[in-house]
């Protein structure tokens, strides 16, 4: 994988060339930024995720924007409900009874790609309490958008996303599609008829290890690249590229109200 990463690659990308290109895709000192990464896509960067993380950081002011990215944990979660892959039904309650407690100090977000493993763990940055989809955040408004988690449907109106829908914030995607889109998630809980499943976690309770259920929406992320394609034909997509990967800069508002009536447009059909 690295020697067809350095094939592939036309000149070392760094620290200060990544900078540069963050700038040159639309990136701000003051903004509020919700950053999706696929890090290979980017091709060889000498430092890795470090130089990522760090390159993003000198972009963004922390007195004056905030850097944020999530730090979703799927494997703390139900174990009947998993698919991809599933386990054997005779191992749930073996799970339910030995997965570790959800600390957001320390339980990794693998399946989020290593720059957000990688920025979780920076020095002042701060990450949400919620089991399976937390946020991390650094910067000016971080405390304010991982205050609230609600454990029930944690992406909803109780989440950071509804913090950030409220603090106009603005989501560069690179190298990743519309399929990795969280915020679309805001607007599919918006919607009416939302399916609703039940979810499980280990979590703290009074300092005490317990099994804790709550209510969440069935996701659907499927319906988000046909959201994505409305937003570019509205024109509100502004594209680039940060080494070799393609990039994306839009509105969390903007990619949360066209999910929102993606999605009750749809679930309207089905309910007619």
């Amino acid at each position: 994988m690295r020697e067809q990463l350095i094939k592939e690659t036309p000149y070392p990308n760094t620290r200060a060339s990544l900078s540069q290109e963050l700038k040159q895709a639309g990136v701000e000192k003051d903004q509020v930024l919700l950053v999706h990464t696929s890090l290979s896509k980017v091709g060889w960067v000498n430092g890795g995720a470090t130089a990522f993380v760090d390159a993003l950081m000198s972009v963004i002011d922390p007195a004056a924007g905030t850097l944020v990215m999530p730090t979703q944990s799927g494997d703390w979660s139900e174990p009947s409900n998993w698919q991809h892959p599933p386990v054997p039904q005779s191992w749930w309650e073996t799970i339910r009874e030995t997965m570790p407690a959800f600390d957001p100090r320390k339980t990794p977000c693998p399946y989020m790609g290593v720059v957000a493993d990688l920025f979780r763990t920076y020095p002042m940055v701060l990450r949400s309490n919620h089991p399976a989809v937390s946020f991390a955040a650094w910067g000016a408004q971080a405390g304010l958008i991982v205050e609230r988690h609600d454990l029930d449907f944690g992406l909803g109106e109780g989440s950071p996303l509804k913090t950030l829908y409220d603090l106009d914030a603005r989501i560069l995607a690179v190298g990743t599609d519309y399929d990795t889109s969280t915020a679309m998630h805001l607007g599919e809980y918006r919607a009416p008829h939302a399916p609703v499943k039940t979810e499980g976690a280990p979590i703290l309770l009074d300092k005490q290890r317990v099994w804790q259920t709550y209510q969440d929406v069935d996701l659907d992320e499927d319906q988000f690249p046909a959201v994505g394609r409305k937003l570019e034909a509205a024109g509100l997509v502004q594209p680039s590229k940060i080494g070799n990967a393609a990039v994306k800069l839009y509105s969390l508002r903007d990619a949360a109200d066209f999910s929102e009536r993606h999605f009750t447009d749809l679930r309207n059909i089905k309910h007619a």
